[in-house]
């Protein structure tokens, strides 16, 4: 058995590759933070009960599971960092106004979500707690597009629907939970044919507007067909008010209408959007409103947020470009302790050349050499043969 090897969809990230997501998260990170948003840092596991509450059956098949050898209960390993937060919000900081909360580690998926996917993304987002309205929408999905920014990426479409508009056209319909898992994914997969055979029990004028939704996708004139095809219901009236309302607050941004994706459809009760942009297969973010998650954890708080993948980010991010470290000569005397700390001050990557290494120094990372010639300090290109 070869002991390097790691299990399939797990990765380490080398110098370089991980220096470039650690500038990423910091930069992130700290743009939320000017935003009001405030670190938190949950477990990388908990009591599986805790896990999957309010998300129940779209992590449950995605959480590694393990028993406790303290309590004998059932622990999971996160697959995702958004429930832990809500019970944060809910549970341990229980205030009465609007809280902002972004987080970033690491999360382990028991399946991959894509065939490509790594099964322990990186997970950092940001979530609003306490205000109900599209205003807290409007705010996450701005705070997206500034964090792709951030990381040059341009988005080239932020895709919005509302899960309201699928749950209106299902109420009442009497189909089994089975059936409308199975409708569900066959609205994701745009796959006609089998959403006509599964809405074929639904009654008039809901299975009209099913079978509507895979074609009310694209700009802001969706909307206007939408509420020509969809049934006259409060439900979806109010579900479209909301996106016109957003439609007008996010003019400035690339967004579309796709009222067929309906990811987390479990976990989410309102709006929803997806985050795409060149170079990356699927959405680059995901987000929306999941009013009610908190609810079993004593609080059922209005909260919207959005996640990212920090390793899909880095690899579709441009580089900045690293000058590289320093070498500083060997043995450390007092001046040129001082000179070293002096260029650390200053930013720079500052690298001690311990002895027996001559001719290696690059590989480590070192571009430039620091030298002393009489009482002047130097700084040249580190030449190695």
């Amino acid at each position: 058995m070869r002991h390097w090897l790691l299990p399939e969809g797990i990765e380490d990230l080398l110098p370089d590759d991980a220096q470039h997501v650690e500038t990423l998260r910091r930069r992130l990170l700290d743009e939320f933070e000017r935003h009001g948003y405030q670190l938190v840092a949950p477990p990388l596991l908990e009591y599986l009960e805790s896990l999957l509450t309010g998300s129940g059956y779209d992590l449950e098949p995605r959480t590694f599971k393990l028993v406790d050898q303290l309590s004998g209960r059932t622990l999971g390993v996160r697959a995702d960092i958004t429930p832990q937060v809500a019970r944060i919000d809910a549970h341990l900081l229980n205030r009465k106004g609007v809280t902002r909360l972004c987080y970033c580690g690491s999360v382990l998926h028991a399946r991959p979500v894509g065939l490509l996917s790594s099964r322990e993304p990186l997970q950092i987002g940001a979530e609003l707690y306490g205000h109900t309205g599209p205003e807290a929408d409007s705010e996450i999905i701005r705070l997206l597009a500034r964090a792709l920014g951030l990381a040059a990426i341009a988005a080239t479409r932020i895709d919005l629907g509302h899960v309201g508009i699928f749950r209106a056209l299902l109420s009442g319909s009497g189909l089994t939970a089975a059936t409308e898992q199975e409708l569900f994914a066959a609205l994701q997969a745009k796959d006609v044919p089998a959403l006509k055979a599964l809405a074929a029990p639904v009654a008039e004028p809901a299975r009209a507007g099913l079978l509507a939704l895979p074609e009310l996708y694209g700009g802001v004139e969706v909307l206007a067909e939408a509420a020509k095809r969809l049934p006259a219901t409060p439900a979806i009236a109010n579900a479209l008010d909301t996106l016109r309302r957003l439609a007008g607050d996010l003019a400035d941004l690339p967004i579309g209408f796709d009222l067929a994706d309906l990811r987390g459809y479990h976990y989410h009760n309102g709006v929803v959007f997806a985050a795409y942009c060149d170079g990356a297969a699927g959405a680059v973010a995901l987000g929306g409103r999941y009013d009610k998650i908190g609810e079993a954890f004593g609080r059922a708080r209005p909260a919207t947020g959005f996640s990212m993948d920090l390793r899909d980010l880095a690899r579709l991010a441009t580089r900045a470009q690293d000058a590289g470290a320093i070498l500083a000569p060997w043995p450390e005397d007092a001046a040129t302790h001082d000179e070293v700390e002096r260029l650390r001050r200053r930013g720079e990557k500052v690298a001690l050349a311990l002895p027996g290494h001559d001719g290696n120094w690059r590989e480590a990372g070192c571009t430039r050499r620091l030298i002393r010639r009489g009482a002047e300090w130097i700084i040249e290109s580190l030449k190695e043969e």
